[in-house]
C-alpha cells in the first residue's frame, strides 16, 4: 500500500478586519518599581516601561492568526487554552476596533477637568477587590493614577495602574521640552513665548487625562514657577486654557519626591546614598543613611538635604551654553562648588564615604545623557540606561569627551541632540561639583524622578497594594 506524504499547510495571513495588538506605552520594562517597597528589584530591566509598537496581526481576543475554516468554507471556532483560561477565536472582529475584550466605552469615558478645584482629580474608578484569592484584575479594571511635572525645561506626564507590591505599569506618557524658564535668570519673569509653549504642552496633557477615568492625580510645578514674579499668574492662565490646576511645590517636597521615585534602585546592602536631581532651574541633593533599620519608604532615611538655586538652564544662561571653553567650564564648576560649600549638612555621610556600600545616584537629563554617550547608543534607549552603573573612570572619560566637543558635535550625538546641546555642559559642571564633595567609586543612573515619586506616594496612600497581604509601601 502506497503511503501518502502530508505537506504542512501554508500559513495564512490574518483576515481583513483583525486588530493589531500594541505593547504598553513607554520605553522599557512593563512595570515600574516606584518605591523601595521592592528593594530587591534593581537594574534597568526591573523598573522601566514598554513602548507600544505594532506586533503581528491578532484577533480581538489576542490570539494570533485567523479562525480555522472547515472544508465547506464556513468559519469554525477553535478552542485554545491560554494561562489557564478557555478562550475562543472570534470571527466577528470589526475593522478599526482596537479595544481589548471587555473594554467598552465606559472604560475610556472622559473625566471632567475643566478648571479642576484641586490638583487631585476626583475618584471615578472603583478600586477592585478580587473575590477569589489574589487574582489580578485586568488592566482596564484597575484604578488609574496620574502625575504631571512642569519644570524649568520640561513638561512631563505619566499615567499608570498599580501592579505588584510597590510597582506600577505605565499606560500613557508624554514629555516635551518647553524651556519655561528661558530668560528667567535675567528678567525674573516667565517670557511670553515660553509660557505659550508650556500651555500648548499642558493642553496635550489635559486631553490625555480627560480621555481616561483618573482615580487620583497630582499636578506640580517647580523652580520656574516658584521664583518667577508672574508664576502664579501663569498658572491661572493654565487653569483657564488647559483646564489643569497645578500646585507649586517647595524645594523640600521636590527633594522628597525625587527620592521616592528612585527607591527601587537602592539595593538591600546599600549603607549610604547621595541622590541628586539636576533640574533646569534648581538642583536637589539628598543624603540618605541606611545603616539603621530600613523603612519601606526610602525618603524616611534622608538625614540632610539641600536645593541649589541653579540648574542647567540658569547656569547655561549665565555662562553660555553653545561655546564652552575649558576655562568657562571650570568657572561653572567653581560657581556650583561655592554654593555647596554653604550647605551645612554636607558631612552627614562622611562616616560612609569610604564604604564600598556607598554610592551616588543621579536622576536627570545630565546623567542619562552621559550614560547614553558611554554606551555609544545610536538612539537613546531608556531600558539600557535606567539603573546603569558607571564607575569613576567612566564618568571622568565621558565628561572629558563632552567638554572636548564643540556645539555641532554635541548636536550630532543622538543622545544629546539640538535640544540639549547648549545645556549638557552646564549639567556636567553641576555633576563635577557634586562628585568633588562626595567622591564615590560608583554612580548609578536613574531615568526617573518626580513623576514616579508622585505615583508611588499616591498609590501607597490610597492603599492599592494592601490586597496582597503586605503593608503598603
Amino acid at each position: 500500500m502506497r503511503k501518502r506524504l502530508l505537506r504542512p499547510s501554508p500559513v495564512r495571513a490574518a483576515p481583513e478586519g483583525t486588530t493589531v495588538e500594541d505593547r504598553d506605552t513607554g520605553a522599557g520594562a512593563p512595570e515600574v518599581g516606584a518605591s523601595s517597597a521592592s528593594p530587591g528589584s534593581s537594574g534597568p530591566g526591573t523598573a522601566g516601561w514598554q513602548q507600544r509598537r505594532p506586533t503581528e496581526p491578532r484577533s480581538v481576543n489576542g490570539q494570533a492568526g485567523d479562525a480555522t475554516h472547515n472544508q465547506k468554507g464556513k468559519p469554525k471556532k477553535r478552542r485554545k487554552r491560554r494561562r489557564g483560561r478557555k478562550v475562543f477565536a472570534r470571527d466577528d472582529a470589526r475593522p478599526g476596533d482596537s479595544r481589548s475584550p471587555g473594554q467598552g466605552k465606559a472604560a475610556v469615558a472622559a473625566v471632567e477637568l475643566k478648571p479642576v478645584a484641586t490638583a487631585t482629580i476626583s475618584p471615578v474608578v472603583p478600586v477592585p477587590h478580587p473575590e477569589h484569592g489574589n487574582r489580578r484584575p485586568p488592566v482596564h479594571e484597575l484604578p488609574v493614577f496620574a502625575a504631571l511635572d512642569l519644570g524649568t525645561n520640561n513638561c512631563r506626564l505619566l499615567v499608570a495602574v498599580p501592579t505588584r507590591h510597590g510597582q506600577f505599569r505605565v499606560i500613557d506618557a508624554f514629555s516635551r521640552i518647553v524651556r519655561l524658564g528661558e530668560g528667567l535668570t535675567a528678567n525674573g519673569r516667565l517670557g511670553q513665548p515660553a509660557m505659550d509653549r508650556a500651555v500648548e504642552a499642558l493642553k496635550v496633557c489635559g486631553d490625555k487625562l480627560r480621555g481616561r477615568k483618573i482615580r487620583k492625580a497630582r499636578l506640580i510645578a517647580t523652580e520656574a514657577c516658584r521664583t518667577a514674579e508672574n508664576g502664579v499668574e501663569f498658572l491661572d492662565r493654565v487653569e483657564r486654557e488647559a483646564g489643569l490646576k497645578l500646585e507649586i511645590i517647595d524645594r523640600r517636597t521636590e527633594a522628597r519626591l525625587a527620592v521616592s521615585g528612585c527607591g527601587s534602585l537602592v539595593e538591600r546592602d546599600t549603607q549610604g546614598v547621595v541622590l541628586f536631581d539636576i533640574g533646569g532651574g534648581s538642583s536637589e541633593i539628598a543624603l540618605i543613611d541606611l545603616t539603621g533599620r530600613r523603612s519601606p519608604r526610602l525618603a524616611n532615611h534622608i538625614v540632610s538635604w539641600t536645593s541649589l538655586p541653579v540648574g542647567v538652564v540658569s547656569l547655561a544662561e549665565r555662562f553660555g551654553g553653545r561655546t564652552v571653553t575649558r576655562e568657562i567650564f571650570t568657572a561653572m564648576v567653581d560657581d556650583v562648588a561655592g554654593r555647596l560649600a554653604a550647605f551645612d549638612g554636607r558631612d552627614r555621610l562622611s562616616h560612609l564615604k569610604t564604604s564600598p556600600n556607598f554610592h551616588l545616584l543621579g536622576t536627570s537629563g545630565t546623567v542619562t545623557t552621559l550614560a547614553g554617550v558611554h554606551l555609544d547608543l545610536e538612539r537613546y534607549d531608556r531600558r539600557r540606561v535606567d539603573g546603569l552603573w558607571m564607575d569613576r573612570d567612566s564618568v571622568d572619560r565621558m565628561v572629558e569627551k563632552l567638554v572636548g566637543w564643540d556645539f555641532q558635535q554635541r548636536c550630532a550625538n543622538p543622545c544629546i541632540g539640538a535640544d540639549r546641546a547648549d545645556l549638557v555642559l552646564a549639567g556636567c559642571a553641576i555633576l563635577e561639583a557634586i562628585r568633588a564633595v562626595w567622591p564615590s567609586e560608583r554612580l548609578r543612573v536613574a531615568d526617573r524622578g518626580l513623576r514616579e515619586g508622585i505615583l508611588s506616594e499616591l498609590m501607597a496612600d490610597d492603599g492599592v497594594w494592601r490586597n496582597d497581604g503586605r503593608t503598603s509601601a
